[in-house]
């Protein structure tokens, strides 16, 4: 597997979870969020936006919203999950990246 590829899958993971926050809570932020951080993402794995760490650095603003997030509500739903997926991402991608 690729680095990229992990990038993909959370990506994959990040706009279903704007999706189900829109279809379940009506929130219009959390749609367009995921769509404007997967499309940044995107950019990322195709190597539009350059440099080798580019996602992760995406990915550590997200762990960081997502954390913020996740100790004001305290709901691990859907805050803590995908805090959990984005440090796994950027671990999966270190080791993956740093050999």
């Amino acid at each position: 597997m690729k680095p990229e590829t992990v990038l993909w899958i959370y990506l994959v993971l990040l706009i279903a979870g704007g999706v189900f926050g829109f279809v379940k809570a009506k929130s219009t932020i959390s749609l367009v969020m995921s769509l404007v951080f997967g499309a940044i993402l995107a950019l990322c794995a195709l190597g539009i936006i350059p440099g080798q760490f580019s996602g992760d650095v995406v990915l550590v603003v997200l762990i960081i919203v997502f954390a913020k997030r996740f100790q004001k509500t305290r709901k691990f739903v859907p805050a803590g999950v995908m805090t959990v997926v984005a440090i796994a991402a950027v671990v999966i991608r270190g080791m993956m990246l740093l050999g």
